[in-house]
């Protein structure tokens, strides 16, 4: 059973993976992609410990949800992507900047899956591992998906706005930190159905911008230079 529990933890990562690689009109290597999975992986591991620390120095709900939280997870998926594919050769579109940080995020996202599952372990049962999986691949792993996509968007336009460089990285990360943080407030503070709505309503508005970010990138001819 726990064999399929690692399993049923990749399956909604590696969907979302498959989805967004078919984006790609000049495909990365196979090795590249699944290096930088690995690494959002081990990222999810700094992730633990960094929130578990900062939730023990700051007990306050708002710091804890979206510094403690989203700002720590949307900076160590940035830093998978920043040391490991932004000088690399294999970084030749901006359209490229985009998919590296949608896989570091999903390969963070399997992690989260596995130990969610791994938590439930020996009690649980195939059609709750179904539940969980399947809710797990409709919000939280496509969450992690959209707001690195937002942060690889602006990261492309900044390396072709080389004097706004910064503004746009922050702005970037700004969103996604945002997004993820209320995210994550409406899943913990409402109650009932309603704690629906507003993630429906970031999922929806984050996947919209990443779309129409794919388009726009796309039709940006030049190499991305990495400077």
């Amino acid at each position: 059973m726990i064999y399929l529990l690692y399993l049923f933890g990749f399956l909604p990562s590696i969907i979302w993976l498959l989805f967004y690689l078919r984006k790609d009109a000049h495909p990365e290597s196979n090795l590249a992609i699944l290096t930088i999975f690995f690494c959002g992986m081990v990222s999810a591991f700094a992730a633990i410990f960094l929130e578990i620390g900062f939730k023990k120095i700051s007990p306050n709900l708002l710091l804890h949800v979206f510094v403690g939280g989203a700002l720590i997870e949307e900076c160590l998926k940035y830093l998978v992507i920043k040391f490991m594919v932004l000088r690399s050769s294999e970084l030749d579109e901006p359209v490229d900047i985009v998919l590296y940080m949608i896989i570091a995020a999903l390969g963070f996202a399997a992690l989260e899956n596995i130990l969610i599952l791994i938590n439930y372990h020996p009690f649980l049962e195939l059609p709750k591992t179904l539940e969980i999986t399947t809710l797990r691949f409709l919000t939280a792993t496509f969450l992690h998906a959209l707001c690195s996509g937002i942060i690889g968007y602006f990261l492309a336009i900044s390396f072709l706005n080389i004097k706004k460089q910064k503004k746009f990285f922050w702005i970037g990360l700004g969103i996604a930190t945002v997004l993820h943080g209320f995210y994550n407030l409406s899943i913990i503070k409402i109650e009932g159905w309603e704690k629906f709505i507003l993630p429906v309503i970031i999922l929806l508005l984050a996947a919209s911008f990443v779309s129409w970010g794919f388009k726009k990138l796309k039709n940006l001819k030049g190499i991305c230079i990495i400077k």
